[in-house]
């Protein structure tokens, strides 16, 4: 493939709901400009852009794929996101490298929750957004149903471009609503102009939503529109043309990918109506010391890249799939990593088409390319050329809410399950990992239940890590609300030298999370040289509390009194006997059980607010609160057991059809009511016996 300049580059996202035919767009797209030599199918898992043995296994896109195509003297590069909700890592990946957004929509199924996020996803990326109505071979696909739905949901600037001509159920002829022409398509890959057919006043309806979304482009055009002159054809298509790209109008095409009917139709507008890289690719960073910085798309300026997607594979190895905002990029181009200031050394550049590596002279300003074996960089870093140091935006990922421990089938292989999942978060910013000291599991997180299966599935097709996923135990504490005092006597003799330990210390509530340690002796009745023991030995017992062997926080100490024996007195006997006097006090000292609360922020829309509120209040929350927010959305903000939020992201899932979305921290601990703490203490004592 030749190199092409910025102007003739369009960088295209496909993005929509699950299922509704993006990947397959994709493919017939590639078919058409002949980068494949069959057009592949999900069901036979030979598609070029699902190419990951989860992606073949479960039908549906889980990662961005990218692919490159010429049409009409225009280098396209197609990002193929997935639709899965657990997958909307994908998304924003893709929407970082695009410039336009396809989004996809079933002839059948039409606007779905799907479709809105795709929508809202562009628009928040500055976006132009088009739209493809899919699958209209299917005896049950409605074109005209789904495009009153999409005006009804996405207002006027929805604008019919391609519309098709349906009889007996069959959508064969497509209606060029712009140069008034029609064409038929047949199974065998024929395309042939045919004369317009009689729609009635259906067309003349369709060319008046034309005439209302170019009126909003300008005001002049308003005035026209208003006025009830008619527009000159120049004027419809410069209007359209403007209106695409300055976000005014979303364009709507339709064809069957199946068969590839009007996909030559879409690109031919593509090529004119979407903007270019040129058009639409300068952005606003910052330089070192924080102040903004216009970085044009400009092949000739210093190079500037923004790293929208890493694959750490340990059969292809690593590699960094990059947008180049400016200058070029090709081996040996010296490149400064902005996140760890470093030097990256670049033996050489490629194109990627699905898994196909293409190796290439360079990679221009506002193409998409990869870099292979950068060790150091990851998704969302800058590089760029010394000589001018930028910072561009990196990629705005959606917060991971779903928990779970992890645990290895062998015990013992802990640390190859870490290694591999740092590579599996390396690949998948939106997969977080940590390991929880307190409980000693190993906690991973992401997006939703079919994510983390994906995260299991994983470590075994490409590390062959065997894991599994279990609920996550709760970090519960202790403390006490009662001041008490105990003695701690350790007295041993067994020959020669004996033990000898003797203490009385107060305990007493305090607010703090470590051990307040505190002396008050007098007449040396304990030796200050035994202080620091009794101290470890306190600090030692609280690892454990009385109740449910949970730490225990929040507690005073202060040694006041005691004895000692000059010879067999040692730091091990007063170590004992603080143990010991912790172990006679604490049970005596009102001691309660901590539970973890957290901070619930939780977005949904305003018809499930009550649903929300009576789940919080079920699981012993309380609501503290609620405002409104963007697009019809509510922020419902509560405090909530952290023991009880374990299926959240499934219930906000369920509840809202994948609208609703929450974030979740800890904020502090609270004491257990007691018919919880009862149960959580015999469970552990249950768990210390086995």
């Amino acid at each position: 493939m030749k190199q092409y300049d910025a102007k003739k580059i369009l960088n295209i996202a496909l993005a929509g709901h699950n299922g509704c035919g993006k990947t397959s767009v994709a493919e017939s797209i590639l078919y058409l400009s002949k980068v494949s030599d069959r057009l592949g199918k999900i069901a036979d898992g030979n598609t070029m852009l699902d190419f990951d043995s989860e992606e073949i296994k479960r039908q549906a896109s889980i990662m961005t794929a990218v692919a490159p195509i010429e049409w009409k003297n225009t280098k396209i590069n197609l990002i193929d996101t997935p639709g899965l909700f657990d997958f909307a890592g994908g998304v924003a990946e893709g929407m970082r490298a695009a410039d336009t957004a396809l989004i996809v929509v079933s002839g059948k199924d039409g606007v779905n929750v799907g479709t809105e996020k795709a929508v809202e996803a562009a628009t928040k990326a500055g976006l132009t957004k088009v739209f493809f109505v899919n699958g209209l071979c299917d005896e049950d696909a409605r074109f005209y149903r789904v495009f009153e739905n999409l005006k009804a949901t996405f207002g006027p600037s929805v604008c019919p471009v391609v519309v098709p001509y349906i009889v007996d159920g069959q959508a064969n002829t497509y209606v060029n609503l712009f140069d008034y022409k029609a064409y038929e398509y047949s199974t065998d890959g024929s395309v042939n102009p045919t004369a317009l057919p009689d729609m009635g006043s259906r067309l003349e309806g369709l060319r008046e939503a034309i005439k209302e979304a170019v009126a909003e482009t300008s005001e002049e055009l308003l005035d026209k529109f208003i006025m009830g002159e008619e527009f000159t054809p120049e004027e419809i298509i410069l209007g359209v043309s403007q209106g695409v790209k300055d976000g005014t109008i979303c364009p709507v095409f339709c064809g069957d990918a199946h068969n590839t009917f009007a996909i030559d139709q879409l690109l031919n507008s593509l090529t004119w109506l979407a903007p270019s890289a040129a058009d639409k690719g300068d952005e606003i960073g910052v330089d070192i010391n924080g102040e903004p910085v216009e970085v044009s798309v400009n092949e000739n300026g210093a190079a500037a890249a923004i790293v929208f997607k890493t694959v750490a594979d340990p059969f292809i190895g690593r590699l960094s799939y990059i947008k180049v905002v400016s200058g070029k990029v090709a081996p040996d181009t010296p490149l400064i990593n902005m996140r760890t200031g470093s030097q990256e050394r670049i033996t050489k550049v490629l194109a990627m088409c699905g898994k196909k590596q293409i190796d290439v002279d360079y990679i221009g300003a506002g193409d998409i390319g990869a870099i292979p074996k950068l060790s150091s960089t990851k998704t969302g870093d800058t590089l760029c050329s010394p000589l001018r140091k930028v910072v561009l935006d990196g990629i705005d990922y959606p917060v991971s809410s779903y928990t779970m421990a992890i645990y290895p089938a062998k015990k013992g292989d802990e640390d190859k399950v870490a290694q591999a999942l740092a590579k599996l978060c390396d690949e998948d910013p939106t997969i977080k990992f940590v390991t929880n000291h307190e409980t000693h599991e190993m906690l991973i997180s992401g997006l939703g239940e079919q994510h983390l299966d994906v995260v299991i599935s994983r470590l075994k097709s490409k590390y062959n890590v065997d894991a599994s996923l279990q609920r996550q135990k709760i970090a519960y504490r202790e403390t006490i609300r009662k001041k008490v005092t105990a003695q701690g006597r350790y007295k041993k003799q067994s020959g020669g030298h004996g033990q000898f330990g003797d203490v009385w210390i107060e305990f007493e509530p305090c607010e703090t999370d470590d051990l307040v340690f505190a002396e008050r002796v007098v007449g040396g009745a304990v030796p200050k040289n035994f202080f620091p023991a009794v101290e470890k030995g306190l600090r030692d017992s609280i690892k454990k509390g009385v109740l449910a062997g949970y730490p225990t926080v929040g507690i005073k100490a202060t040694l006041y009194d005691g004895s000692y024996h000059p010879v067999d007195s040692s730091e091990m006997s007063f170590k004992t006997a603080a143990s010991l006097a912790y172990k006679n006090g604490i049970p005596n000292a009102s001691p309660t059980l901590l539970e973890p609360i957290g901070s619930l922020k939780t977005y949904v829309p305003d018809s499930n607010m009550g649903d929300v509120m009576g789940e919080v209040n079920k699981r012993r929350g309380r609501v503290l609160g609620m405002s409104p927010a963007e697009n019809g959305m509510q922020i419902v903000e509560a405090e909530v057991p952290m023991a009880e939020m374990s299926d959240f992201s499934t219930f906000i899932r369920q509840i809202t059809q994948g609208r609703g979305s929450f974030e979740l921290s800890f904020a502090r601990y609270e004491d257990a009511p007691a018919n919880v703490a009862q149960k959580i203490i015999e469970k552990a004592k249950a768990e210390m016996t086995e």
